[in-house]
């Protein structure tokens, strides 16, 4: 048989039962539509988390007091919840670390902010003017903190955009005005552009003042929750995080490191541990949706077995007339391998369509890639192949003699 004839051949006998083919091309097109739209949501939530890791800052080193550590009876004190480090820590390090490019300073807590009829609870971070530059946060209007506001202790805050709108919800001009924390007032001079972000992760949901403002009138000590430190470049953001440990170390006089009142985070650890978990999230989503893909590899099956009995004796016949095991059942498999592929590619169109709209609608971002898209054709001929080959076999090997006689 040439190709021309097996492929009329191939088209006639799937048109000749329109509903059947198409309700059996429906698991594959559900199948790979499936994969493709949750490997695509798999692919975006990855690439937003690791787009928030990113944002909060470049080459970044944290160093938080305290660390949670467990000796049979139950956890000790929680990282960053601890008094153990100092702003003469935070100068030594910039002093004696090399390749640092910025260091912030920082004293955090959650604190209710309230204006002229309105209030908020906000995160509250008393910082450094290079706190902007280590954490890439740029001030849309007004200005940030300075050098001379930490060295008075002045009582001038910045505030998120979301912080702005809880606190003046009727569009007033943030900058200028004033604010109570804690019965103190502080006088509004900056507000952040937009980040982006939610719940307690919201970096618009936040706000700035000088860290020795927040020691003498929040914190009520001289005691840091964070040192923020920004390596000069990527290629050594890990040294720099090895000489803050040691020196570290060395300052507190610990001789065993797993004994340490203090920790390190370097961002690109960060990023690789959440890389890690939304990868194997995706590979779970696509392993769910897979299971459709098998599904309708059945219903092809099903479907390529009834037809081998529906034509057996147009079988026979062919067999009598001089067509060979191959020639049947070639026939066959390709009948099967073009049902799995359109489905496959009408799949494609629909998950494309699928992460499209999820996108749009703003319910989370999606990212199809090539790769998904070879991985669910790759599938659908496997499948075409697999459970297309058993009936292919069936249909070769009948006998021609009784296949004839078949009623």
């Amino acid at each position: 048989m040439t190709t021309n004839d097996i492929l009329h051949e191939t088209y006639g006998a799937l048109t000749a039962n329109k509903v059947r083919t198409g309700l059996t091309m429906l698991g594959i097109i559900i199948g790979i539509s499936s994969v493709i739209a949750m490997v695509s949501i798999g692919n975006g939530a990855q690439a937003s988390i690791q787009s928030s890791i990113e944002s909060i800052g470049s080459n970044l080193v944290i160093v938080t007091p305290g660390a949670t550590r467990s000796f049979g009876a139950g956890p000790q004190q929680a990282r960053g919840s601890a008094q153990t480090l100092t702003v003469e820590d935070g100068k030594a390090i910039q002093a004696e670390v090399a390749n640092i490019g910025s260091i912030a300073f920082n004293v955090t807590s959650r604190q209710q902010v309230v204006a002229k009829g309105t209030n908020t609870n906000t995160t509250v971070t008393g910082t450094t003017p290079s706190y902007s530059t280590v954490r890439n946060v740029e001030v849309e209007d007004g200005s940030f903190i300075d050098e001379s506001d930490v060295a008075s202790s002045s009582k001038v805050v910045v505030i998120g955009p979301t912080t702005a709108a809880d606190l003046f919800p009727d569009g007033d001009e943030p900058v200028g005005q004033q604010v109570r924390i804690n019965n103190g007032i502080y006088t509004i001079i900056g507000v952040t552009k937009s980040k982006g972000g939610s719940g307690f992760t919201n970096a618009d949901d936040a706000l700035y003042m000088p860290y020795t403002t927040a020691q003498h009138y929040l914190s009520g000590n001289n005691y840091l929750s964070e040192i923020d430190v920004s390596a000069a470049d990527a290629e050594t953001t890990t040294q720099v995080q090895t000489d803050v440990t040691s020196l570290l170390l060395e300052r507190h006089n610990i001789t065993d490191s797993t004994k340490a009142d203090f920790s390190t985070l370097n961002q690109a650890d960060i990023i690789a541990t959440a890389s890690s978990v939304t990868g194997t999230f995706t590979i779970l989503l696509a392993a769910v949706a897979g299971i459709s893909l098998l599904v309708g590899g059945i219903g092809i099956m099903n479907m390529m077995l009834t037809t081998v009995t529906e034509r057996t004796r147009e079988i026979g016949l062919r067999k009598a007339i001089g067509a060979k095991k191959s020639d049947i059942n070639t026939q066959f498999l390709i009948e099967s391998i073009m049902l799995t592929f359109t489905g496959g590619v009408i799949g494609v169109i629909l998950g494309w369509g699928i992460s499209f709209v999820v996108s749009s609608l703003g319910i989370i971002s999606t990212t199809v890639t090539i790769s998904s898209v070879l991985l669910a054709f790759g599938v659908s001929a496997v499948i075409g192949v697999v459970f297309g080959y058993y009936p292919a076999r069936r249909a070769a090997n009948l006998n021609p003699i009784d296949a004839l006689r078949f009623e």
